[in-house]
């Protein structure tokens, strides 16, 4: 059974099919039409609803965290132990939510037909814990995810910034209000007993997890579901077997040591983005272009890994890092370097049964020079033409065990090893690029695409390295 709340109802759900959408629950089901359909892929933010669950990490008191996610790339099961809430969630007795009421006021709807996406994503910023000022900061990142092809963003932007405002001059009231309480206490009571209707199970616990994936190899493992989704809204594929990782608290594991990071493959983009800020250079950066918070409070970096897609932006990163990753096959655990795990296109090495448990990230040494650049045809939001990963050891000067990492270059990422032995052993310079870029262009094959030519990609893998020197020279 799939339990969850629907604002304050019990929803119980028995046999509906494992890749049933929140879009089309929401849409056929409930008659929820304020959700709306745009892309069916995660875009353009029309679909946009926002989930709150149960955050114990804050105090040991238990609290709601609510989070925006695109509801038509969201399977039902995902919804298990959460509150679902949506547009016709938000006004109270005929008054509108100050998020509805302020886009009233700043006539921050034209058509209206991608508004009730903002508002969601609006709400979900002025539910976070955090001061007034700081969520201001945010404003433009939340409602990165949702496009708009009548008002331009001026009167919803300013809507954002009034609403919180109101929601400064009512932080005297109680931090839980009695409903948010009796929230919690639902969604513990529903959390007690794991997801599981024929063709999805949600086990709560890695050896359960394990198991089961070691008895039904050919069941899809789902995490946040913004890739795999897309096989059902894009490409009209039945998924029959789904086994979601979600609430398998080891997965969720995130340690830190004192020279690496350690993260379960469950993790998401944004809590990875909260990690490696401050720890890795420009993985805060690559991460905000990565995708909307829509997608990234669900992605994951295990996702992004197994994917296998030659146009992830996380495996540049993380193989310019020399990162591990560890794989588990029933109580088998083995562990390799990440690089050596694409085999070819979608191809990796997880054999039938096996899946990814964790990463783990070495941090650049303080002499390094650590750096990583996507180009692409957006700034935000958008897939990779070219991203390089940098990783300079540095000794006195001298590069030592030099990286480059590349992605979006061919069917797998691809490290050019010929142009890092052109760096070894010598000062990082004008020169020693020159015979990088070099080797660089008698090394590398990339492909052509409907984003870049393969001259288009090694013209800008080879500018990519001179502005690392540029970077270097400046710092």
């Amino acid at each position: 059974m799939i339990r969850f709340l629907l604002d304050q109802e019990l929803i119980e759900l028995t046999s509906v099919s494992p890749d049933l959408t929140v879009l089309d629950w929401l849409r056929i089901h409930r008659q929820r039409t304020g959700t709306k359909e745009g892309c069916g892929s995660g875009d353009c933010g029309a679909c946009t609803v926002v989930l709150a669950s149960v955050d114990e990490t804050k105090g040991g008191q238990p609290q709601l965290s609510y989070q925006s996610i695109n509801s038509c790339i969201t399977f039902v099961g995902a919804l298990h132990g959460k509150q679902l809430i949506t547009v016709e969630s938000l006004a109270t007795d005929g008054e509108l939510h100050p998020v509805q009421q302020c886009m009233v006021n700043e006539h921050g709807s034209q058509c209206g037909f991608c508004t009730p996406g903002f508002v969601m994503s609006l709400y979900a910023l002025y539910q976070q814990d955090a001061d007034t000022e700081i969520l201001k900061t945010k404003v433009e990142q939340a409602l990165g995810g949702n496009l708009c092809r009548c008002t331009g963003y001026r009167p919803i932007i300013q809507a954002a910034e009034n609403a919180l405002d109101i929601k400064e001059s009512a932080k005297d009231q109680p931090e839980l209000s009695a409903k948010e309480s009796t929230t919690i206490n639902k969604l513990v009571q529903i959390n007690e007993e794991p997801a599981s209707i024929v063709g999805f199970y949600q086990p709560d616990n890695l050896p359960a997890f394990a198991t089961y994936l070691q008895n039904n190899p050919t069941a899809r493992i789902l995490a946040g579901g913004t890739d795999l989704a897309l096989e059902v809204t894009q490409q009209m594929r039945d998924l029959p077997s789904i086994v979601s990782v979600n609430a398998v608290p080891e997965l969720k594991s995130i340690q830190l040591r004192d020279n690496h990071i350690e993260l379960g493959a469950a993790v998401t983009l944004n809590e990875c983005m909260s990690v490696l800020q401050g720890r890795i250079p420009g993985s805060r950066e690559l991460l905000l272009r990565f995708g909307s918070d829509q997608v990234r409070n669900q992605g994951t970096i295990g996702g992004n890994i197994g994917s296998a897609s030659p146009i992830g932006d996380l495996p540049p990163l993380l193989i310019a890092l020399h990162a591990n990753i560890t794989l588990q096959k029933g109580d088998d655990v083995r562990t390799l370097a990440l690089e050596d795990h694409y085999l070819g296109y979608r191809q990796t090495t997880l054999q039938s049964g096996e899946f990814i448990r964790s990463v783990s990230i070495p941090l650049p040494a303080a002499e390094s020079h650590f750096s990583v650049h996507k180009i692409s045809k957006r700034t935000d939001d958008d897939i990779s033409s070219v991203c390089l990963a940098v990783h300079l050891p540095m000794h006195n000067g001298v590069v030592n065990n030099a990286r480059l990492a590349f992605g979006g270059m061919a069917a797998t990422p691809v490290r050019a090893k010929d142009a890092e032995d052109r760096l070894n052993g010598t000062k990082f310079s004008q020169a020693s690029v020159l015979q990088a870029q070099q080797a660089i262009a008698m090394e590398l094959k990339p492909l052509s695409d409907a984003r870049a030519s393969a001259a288009y990609r090694l013209q800008v893998a080879q500018n990519l390295l001179q502005r690392v020197l540029l970077e270097v020279q400046s710092s």
